[in-house]
């Protein structure tokens, strides 16, 4: 369940263990170079039931095993693209250390109109809108 203090501890184990790649490259197709971005959200542990945790949780992603040789196994929970948008909009009140990178993948997103409305998300314009109103009236 997407309770408010599930939310948080998600957004705090990707502050803390997560890795948000946001990134343009070039890719070489036979007509010609096309710039492509790369959107991927991933946290690695070797705690196996907090990753799956995150993966019941958030309902997206997968979960693979890393073996590291005469190391414990590590657990990748990963998510890219639009999913990575559905989390960032999900963490992005409560995120601290990643907020540049959660920003720009929802303003990367927002910029193209046809994925603006996503079901049960935080729409971050509302979001902000809200938050200044009920900070002027404290």
């Amino acid at each position: 369940m997407l309770s408010t203090d599930n939310i948080a501890y998600v957004a705090g184990l990707f502050d803390g263990e997560g890795s948000i790649t946001y990134k343009k490259y070039k890719e070489k197709k036979p007509k010609g170079n096309y710039d492509c971005w790369r959107i991927v959200m991933e946290i690695s542990m070797t705690d196996e039931y907090v990753i799956r945790f995150i993966h019941e949780l958030l309902g997206v992603g997968t979960v693979q095993k890393k073996p590291r040789k005469g190391h414990k196994m590590q657990w990748r929970w990963r998510c890219c693209f639009r999913d990575a948008l559905f989390v960032c909009k999900i963490i992005w009140p409560y995120v601290q250390v990643k907020l540049r990178k959660v920003e720009q993948i929802i303003d990367h997103y927002d910029a193209n109109k046809p994925y603006r409305k996503l079901h049960n998300v935080v729409d971050l314009d509302t979001y902000r809108r809200t938050n200044e109103k009920n900070k002027t009236r404290q």
